[in-house]
């Protein structure tokens, strides 16, 4: 079938908010190639608002799996059957997914040949593992099924005006009115993924000498951390981590020069806003898992040491005990880069 026949659509991503971001190209792209079809997205609770005012959705679904698995895999499954979907179409090779395609009554079900979840697929891709080769681009090919045509691997978020208005307000109140801005995302789900707070504190105070205006930046969740940081630090900062949503941070986000953050969401929030990247690495290697940030003046701060990566995602502890892929990649060598950056 070609893809006028589909006229209802799911594409499905249950993971988290970075991987949620990396599929705003695979939204834009269906929405090129079936049209008026109706294209729904299915997400978590913890993920739906990064997806509001996006012109490619017809309506965003949630599932709450992180509640009672299984009840809310029976109750989304019996809402999504109501809507009748032709295809569904997930990056996310999850059993989960798979068997809330299948309860949903689905009929045709597209996703990468691998794992077990390849098997409750009626039409699969293999998952293309080129070192190098972005995640965004590995999705995109999802739709090589029925074209062989290149779509923009840009990623998007949509800030309304209201919330820009909200981020200029904020970066108002920092204390070098015409001088760069720097936004500093100190945290992670991961422990490992955390480059040490003594590193931060110290590329903080070197920031704040360059006379740079900085924003720290987070869940809830990081504030204290952000703010232990500032107050360690003795420099002039804006701690926002209380005060935004994620499309709410995209926007003031947008407004700034650089952003420097581990390897966590903020990362692919920039790219979506066109904001360039200073990414620190340790534990992962963003370019072989394809999560690495794609603009043309990005930069990747790592260590090259045999015992990395030590996996394709964080951990709650170095498995070697000594976590000397961050602790080793000093300040000095990010705080130079920044400075001539935006010197």
């Amino acid at each position: 079938m070609g893809p006028e026949k589909y006229k209802r659509i799911l594409i499905i991503q249950t993971a988290f908010l970075g991987d949620v971001i990396l599929i705003t190209p695979l939204i834009r792209a269906a929405r090129e190639l079936f049209g008026e079809a109706r294209i729904d997205v299915l997400i978590t609770p913890e993920t739906r608002g990064i997806l509001s005012n996006n012109p490619h959705i017809t309506d965003v679904v949630t599932f709450d799996k992180r509640r009672n698995k299984l009840l809310a895999l029976w109750e989304t499954g019996r809402r999504l059957r109501r809507s009748r979907y032709a295809l569904a179409i997930t990056p996310h090779s999850s059993l989960t997914t798979a068997y809330l395609m299948r309860w949903a009554g689905i009929p045709e079900r597209l996703g990468f040949d691998r794992w077990a979840a390849a098997r409750h697929l009626t039409m699969k891709v293999p998952h293309l593992e080129e070192r190098g080769l972005h995640k965004i681009r590995r999705n995109l090919h999802l739709l090589s099924v029925f074209t062989e045509r290149e779509f923009d691997i840009q990623s998007e978020v949509f800030p309304d005006d209201a919330m820009a208005a909200r981020a200029k307000d904020l970066l108002e109140t920092l204390p070098h009115p015409g001088r760069p801005r720097v936004v500093i995302c100190p945290a992670s789900l991961w422990f490992t993924k955390r480059w040490p707070e003594e590193h931060f504190v110290e590329l903080t105070a070197g920031l704040d000498r360059e006379g740079l205006n900085i924003v720290f930046d987070g869940g809830p969740d990081d504030h204290e951390l952000c703010r232990r940081i500032i107050e360690k630090s003795g420099a002039e900062a804006l701690n926002i981590c209380k005060a935004t949503n994620p499309l709410e941070s995209a926007a003031l986000i947008e407004r700034c020069d650089l952003l420097i953050s581990g390897d966590s969401a903020p990362v692919h929030l920039a790219n979506a806003v066109k904001t360039d990247v200073f990414a620190i690495n340790g534990p992962t290697d963003t370019m072989e898992t394809g999560y690495f940030p794609f603009r043309e003046n990005d930069r990747i701060f790592e260590l090259e040491m045999d015992c990395r990566p030590c996996g394709p995602h964080g951990a709650t502890k170095c498995p070697l005990g000594h976590h000397n892929c961050m602790k080793e990649l000093r300040p000095a060598t990010i705080l130079e880069e920044v400075a001539a950056r935006l010197r």
